[in-house]
């Protein structure tokens, strides 16, 4: 019943920037989190950034000055801007967001979007 749905992904150089969306649909009385995950070839899934539920941003010290999350309420998107793009930033990033509606409350995650950065 709710869906998120990202975009954004893609190819691109080193020193680049993508900005990746994602979008909930469906039934949604409120959102308490919304944040992107990442999962790199072999490696474990890790937090990339986030807005807790009082609204406030934490980022992974990788990503630190370099990629900037926002939101849309209105719309209920969120995005994440990625500058300075570097190599290691590949893997395939996830949005993720803990939704209330009428069964209760819980984590959705996109489908994930494909972020690959070249040399």
């Amino acid at each position: 019943q709710v869906q998120l749905v990202e975009s954004g992904g893609g190819l691109v150089q080193a020193g680049g920037s993508l900005r990746l969306s994602c979008t909930a649909s469906g039934s949604i009385f409120s959102i308490h989190t919304m944040g992107w995950d990442r999962q790199a070839q072999e490696q474990e899934r890790e937090l990339v950034a986030m807005f807790s539920s009082g609204g406030v941003t934490n980022y992974a010290e990788s990503v630190k000055g370099r990629f900037t999350i926002s939101r849309d309420d209105a719309k209920n998107t969120v995005y994440l801007q990625m500058n300075s793009l570097k190599p290691e930033d590949t893997a395939v990033y996830y949005c993720n967001m803990f939704i209330k509606n009428q069964l209760g409350s819980k984590d959705y995650w996109g489908q994930g979007t494909q972020v690959t950065v070249s040399t």
